[in-house]
């Protein structure tokens, strides 16, 4: 069973910054697209960013030039860099992994069907 553990969230004021965590107890060198969802309190998820292979990611417009995605595969774990931090960021974020080619899809078709994920860790920017 592939288990995905997040961590590195906490609160944070507007513009600051966080570095979330996912350690993979599977081997994710090439073979598996991996990303960072969030979903905000009565808000559907959506994706923020995924990664694929050694380096070929894809963001969302709202994080671009803000976060960065990034994969060790020696170690198992996935990180989200995130800088200048906005109120609208706030949300519970979960690190998921799902078959490479999913990693083709736009992020919203990410968010519903790259189905195995970690518990979550919040993330809370003050204004």
């Amino acid at each position: 069973e592939v288990q995905l553990v997040e961590s590195g969230g906490g609160s944070v004021q507007a513009g600051g910054s966080l570095r979330l965590s996912c350690s993979a107890s599977i081997n994710i060198k090439n073979r598996y697209c991996m990303g960072w969802f969030r979903q905000a309190s009565g808000k559907e998820r959506e994706g923020v960013a995924s990664i694929v292979g050694a380096d070929v990611a894809t963001y969302a417009d709202s994080v671009k030039g803000r976060f960065t995605i990034t994969k060790d595969s020696d170690k198992n774990t996935l990180s989200l860099q995130m800088n200048s931090l906005k109120a609208e960021d706030t949300a519970v974020y979960y690190c998921a992994a799902g078959p490479d080619f999913l990693c083709g899809l736009d992020l919203s078709e990410q968010a519903r069907r790259l189905t195995v994920r970690g518990q979550g860790t919040q993330v809370t920017v003050s204004s």
